[in-house]
């Protein structure tokens, strides 16, 4: 096994092992021991502090991707340029940072009924080195990327913290400690995991704090431009992710966050095929583009698109059908008053990812830029839709806004591809697989109830499996499920 597919198959297992590890913490150990409020504003600490972190790295995770190349050395001082980055982005991080402080007031008083009376502004301030520490181990990880050792990162972004939160949780949970000291022991953990990283990169030496040469400095301003552009682009992206709990936060309440941002965890499980087959992918196009292979492109285009929407059918539907067994594990009865909520954010994560590769091909291309005023118009039409329809529709509204706004951002990408390269995903397949979806899901539904969450869940889920696959299987919607199928097929035989 090269390298790189060492490292891809170990990623993947930890991202496996980390989206299992952060649905339990949320799913089962935070609805037995924390409140909604406290639920709430463990997802406000998430969504604040990557909204901070984006805007304070100026865009230089990206542009360390790109420039890192031309500044390596063998003697591992790199032209400074790791001391370039670090000066750079701590510049960002203090100007978002005396906004963060002296915006505290405005953000306290802006049509807040508790006028500053809740756990957001009561923590307030702990945002700040969360994000410190955040930003720093994004960069960190990004030079450890360059240098072909990702495994541990991401082990201890993906794993390690979770356990750490989850620990924190049953800490709480016998009283060794309380709220204020598993928000501590939180800032703490995202510390170690800091230091964690920082001292592995010295003990391999792969990076130094060496003085900034001439030859980083003339390079600086086309890449502060880039850096630029990519926080334009992944700021506008981190937006639409979560502006909808923060303006939930404004209009409602941390209670109403908890709630919904413990139905958007449930979703974003319907994102995990994505994120395990885009990245083997994106080297794929990035290559074909140099040839300008448009047939190559487009078939990685469709075959991406239609496993996805394949994979992220059967986890919605499968969701769905279980939605009795998935309010045992919420315990708290309020969820059953939102079922809708839950239908509609698993409606925006299956839009994103029947969109495959769209906005990675866009980036790779010479049309990259279009990509950053796609995200950007996109941004601004979420935060305007949340304004609107918050306050009407309370998290509905929210679910609503993120929903459609995917549906209009993977839009743009699918017309500006089929009318400038002719590049078409869909077909007749897409419709087959959405009747079949449809039919299964009735049946799921219609399954009487066992009584018991762990006869049911096993025997719901596993009867839908079967008939998902024989009906896939039996039309054809995948040569490469159907191959996949046979093979299972032929050693059962063997």
């Amino acid at each position: 096994m090269n390298l790189l597919k060492k490292q891809g198959f170990f990623n993947s297992i930890t991202l496996y092992i980390g989206t299992a590890l952060g649905f339990f913490n949320l799913i089962i150990l935070f609805q037995r021991i924390l409140t909604a409020e406290q639920i709430g504003f463990f997802v406000l600490i998430t969504s604040v502090s990557l909204l901070y972190t984006q805007l304070a790295a100026i865009g230089f995770s990206s542009a360390i991707t790109r420039y890192f190349p031309f500044f390596k050395t063998d003697d591992r001082k790199h032209n400074g340029f790791p001391l370039y980055v670090f000066k750079i982005t701590l510049i960002g991080f203090l100007a978002v940072t005396v906004c963060y402080i002296f915006g505290k007031e405005f953000i306290q008083n802006y049509n807040n009924k508790d006028k500053g009376a809740s756990l957001f502004y009561s923590y307030y301030y702990y945002i700040i080195p969360i994000a410190l520490f955040t930003l720093w181990y994004n960069l960190a990880e990004t030079f450890a990327r360059t240098t072909f050792h990702n495994i541990l990162p991401s082990f201890l972004r993906e794993v390690l913290l979770k356990v750490m939160t989850a620990l924190a949780v049953v800490l709480v949970y016998f009283n060794w400690i309380n709220y204020d000291q598993f928000v501590y022991w939180y800032v703490l953990s995202n510390g170690l995991i800091l230091l964690l990283l920082l001292f592995y990169l010295k003990k391999l030496d792969l990076i130094r704090f060496n003085k900034v040469t001439e030859k980083v400095r003339e390079q600086s301003p086309e890449m502060i431009k880039y850096g630029l552009y990519a926080m334009l682009a992944g700021g506008s992206f981190a937006m639409i992710q979560n502006i909808d709990t923060l303006l939930l936060k404004v209009f409602s309440s941390e209670a109403m966050v908890g709630y919904y941002g413990t139905f958007f965890g449930m979703a974003l499980v319907i994102n995990l095929p994505a994120k395990a087959l885009n990245t083997t992918s994106y080297q794929i196009i990035a290559d074909a583009w140099k040839t300008e292979d448009l047939v190559k492109i487009n078939k990685i285009y469709h075959k991406t698109s239609l496993v996805q929407f394949l994979l992220g059918c059967l986890l919605l539907i499968g969701l769905i059908a279980n939605w009795q067994n998935i309010l045992v594990m919420l315990k708290k009865p309020e969820y059953v008053n939102y079922y809708d909520v839950f239908i509609v954010l698993g409606l925006g994560f299956l839009f994103d990812i029947t969109g495959g590769l769209n906005g990675a091909i866009i980036s790779f291309s010479k049309n990259y830029k279009l990509t950053m005023y796609i995200l950007v118009t996109a941004a601004f039409i979420c935060v305007g839709l949340n304004v609107l329809l918050i306050p009407k529709f309370g998290m509905l509204g929210a679910a609503i806004s993120y929903s459609a706004t995917m549906l209009l951002l993977n839009f743009s990408y699918w017309a500006f591809l089929a009318y400038r390269y002719k590049l078409q995903p869909f077909n007749i397949q897409f419709l087959k697989l959405l009747v079949i979806s449809i039919v299964v899901l009735i049946i799921g539904l219609l399954l009487p109830y066992l009584n018991n969450f762990f006869i049911d869940v096993p025997v719901r889920s596993l009867l839908m499996l079967f008939i998902y696959s024989i009906l896939i299987y039996y039309f054809k919607i995948s040569h490469d499920i159907n191959e996949f199928i046979n093979q299972i097929i032929n050693k059962i035989k063997f």
